[in-house]
């Protein structure tokens, strides 16, 4: 039995279906022929199966398959990626190397926490790479992104990639609903290593994110003479009597990251005042 889809006509790449067919039934078999269907409409490749009698048989009876074509194998295992910095640069140049990949695929791109929201509701993504600081006014703005998305996502993976390393800040991703810490300098290996851990419900940190989290969780602070370099230069203009505005000037960043940074170099040294850090990182001969 031949089976065509509704419209067609034997002419052409038919008319050597329809020779099958009546060779087949010369010897007592079948042809048949399906289009595929994906998702209920058309879709491209085709089933074919052929029959035969059994031996010993009469033509026509008992008869079993023997070849079954599959259609082509669809995207449907692809893990499609959304991401989310307010850096045009930096999301093109993650895009030029995630679609090297043949299992990745990245289906938008968002600079703001709006726009990922829309963006992800819209796109329906597996992945979401995002950034936690998304504009020169606030730091945490992807944290808050974090939690939105993993409410109204249960299921949806969600992966910082982040200049921030910080243990507080990478548990505080984790409670938002992040499955994935990796800081901006890991190589491309990692990330693609990372983004597929997180496509499969696993979770991925890169080595760094993951000490700071198992030192947060066991309940050890971090020693002193881990400040990074960054740190010690805002406690060196601190120690200098300089505003955070005035830190910010010199070192071309806004007030709003320098209060981030001295809030990190006071945990780190147990204090609890601007006065006291100072003190003690004199003490310990940081400055």
């Amino acid at each position: 039995m031949l089976r065509l889809a509704a419209g067609s006509d034997l002419d052409g790449r038919h008319r050597g279906l329809a020779n099958m067919q009546a060779r087949a039934h010369e010897f007592g078999g079948r042809l048949e022929v399906r289009r595929a269907r994906i998702g209920g409409s058309p879709g491209r490749g085709a089933h074919t199966r052929a029959e035969k009698p059994s031996a010993g048989s009469g033509y026509g009876e008992n008869r079993r398959p023997v070849m079954t074509v599959t259609p082509p194998r669809t995207r449907r295992d692809t893990v499609r990626i959304v991401l989310v910095d307010d850096h045009a640069i930096l999301r093109q140049g993650l895009r030029s190397i995630l679609d090297r990949e043949p299992d990745l695929e990245v289906v938008g791109e968002a600079s703001a926490e709006d726009e990922a929201l829309v963006l992800v509701d819209r796109m329906r993504p597996d992945i979401v790479l995002m950034d936690l600081k998304l504009s020169a006014g606030s730091d945490y703005e992807g944290l808050t992104l974090c939690s939105q998305l993993s409410a109204a996502h249960p299921g949806l993976g969600l992966l910082v990639l982040t200049t921030f390393l910080d243990e507080q800040l990478v548990v505080r991703a984790v409670h938002a609903g992040a499955r994935g810490y990796v800081v901006k300098d890991v190589d491309t290996t990692e990330l693609v290593r990372a983004i597929r851990a997180v496509s499969r419900g696993e979770s991925a940190f890169d080595s760094r994110s993951a000490a700071a989290v198992v030192r947060t969780l066991s309940g050890k602070v971090a020693p002193t003479e881990q400040l990074t370099d960054r740190e010690l230069e805002v406690l060196r203009l601190l120690a200098a009597g300089l505003s955070n505005a005035k830190i910010g000037e010199q070192l071309f960043i806004s007030a709003t990251t320098v209060k981030f940074h001295v809030s990190n170099i006071m945990r780190k040294l147990g204090v609890g005042r601007r006065a006291e850090a100072v003190y003690a990182a004199s003490k310990r001969g940081l400055i």
